[in-house]
C-alpha cells in the first residue's frame, strides 16, 4: 500500500471522520455472508423463506431457528485488526462515526462508541408488528417481557425500510465530516451506497478499501484493493505519523 503525500496530508489533517463498513470487514473475522451461512440444513432455503416479514408470518419458528444459527456463527468470531484500528483512530480524533451495513456488532465489541447500524443488530430483538398466519402455533415463541408481544430479530429483512432515523443520522454525519472511508462494501446496496457520493458532492475526500473494484472505485479520491485488516491499520498509522 503506497500512501501518496496528498493522502498523507488529508489523513493527518482529518479531525471528523465517517467510516462506512460492509460485509468485507466482517468476513475477515470469519463472519459468513448471508449466503455463506446457508450451509448444511439451511442450503435448501431462499432468503424469502427466512428473511422477510412474510416468512416470519408463515413460519416464525423456522425464522427464529435460522437466526439462532446466524447468532451462534457471529458469537464465535472476534473483531479483527480493521475494527481495532478504527477504535484506536477514534481516540486521536474529535469524532469518528462508524456507519455499518453489518449486523454482527463487531464494531461495538471492539470498542467503537459511535455506530449507526443501518441494517440492525442480529443480537437484539424487537416486537413483531404484523399478524401471524392463522395456523401458526405461537406458543413458546420469544415474547416481550413487558407486553407479551411476539419478538423478532432486530434486523432489516428484505423489502423492509431501514430503522427510523438511521439514514438521516448517517447523512448528517457525512455532511459534517472532513474525511470519509468506505471499507469492505460493494457500493451497490442502497441507500448506503449513496453516502460516499454525498461526501464527494460536498468535496469531502473519500478513501475506498475493498477486496475488488466497485462502482465507487472510479470516482473515489483514493482507492486501495486489499484486506481491511491490513489496509485500515496502515491508514491509521499514517494519520498518526504527522
Amino acid at each position: 500500500m503506497v500512501i501518496d503525500e496528498g493522502l498523507r496530508q488529508v489523513l493527518q489533517r482529518a479531525n471528523r471522520v465517517v467510516v462506512l463498513t460492509g460485509a468485507g470487514i466482517s468476513a475477515e473475522s470469519g463472519v459468513p455472508t448471508f449466503r455463506e451461512a446457508q450451509d448444511g440444513l439451511w442450503d435448501q432455503y431462499d432468503p424469502e423463506d427466512v428473511a422477510t416479514p412474510e416468512a416470519f408470518q408463515r413460519n416464525p419458528r423456522r425464522v427464529w431457528a435460522w437466526y439462532a444459527h446466524r447468532r451462534q456463527l457471529a458469537q464465535e468470531v472476534e473483531p479483527n485488526a480493521g475494527h481495532w484500528a478504527l477504535v484506536e483512530w477514534s481516540r486521536a480524533l474529535s469524532w469518528l462515526q462508524v456507519v455499518t451495513q453489518n449486523v454482527d456488532g463487531l464494531h461495538q465489541r471492539a470498542g467503537s462508541e459511535h455506530v449507526i447500524e443501518l441494517h440492525g443488530n442480529i443480537h437484539r430483538d424487537r416486537v413483531f408488528d404484523g399478524p401471524l398466519a392463522a395456523e401458526v402455533d405461537d406458543a413458546e415463541l420469544p415474547r416481550c417481557p413487558e407486553t407479551g408481544a411476539v419478538l423478532r430479530p432486530d434486523v432489516v429483512w428484505f423489502g423492509e425500510q431501514l430503522p427510523e432515523g438511521a439514514m438521516e443520522q448517517a447523512v448528517a454525519a457525512v455532511r459534517s465530516a472532513d474525511l470519509m472511508l468506505s471499507v469492505g462494501t460493494s457500493a451497490v446496496v442502497q441507500p448506503a451506497a449513496s453516502l460516499p457520493l454525498e461526501a464527494l458532492e460536498r468535496e469531502i475526500p473519500v478513501v475506498e478499501i475493498n477486496a475488488e473494484p466497485t462502482p465507487l472505485t472510479p470516482v473515489a479520491s483514493w482507492h486501495f484493493l486489499g484486506s481491511a485488516g491490513e489496509l485500515v491499520p496502515t491508514l491509521v498509522r499514517s494519520a498518526a505519523s504527522g
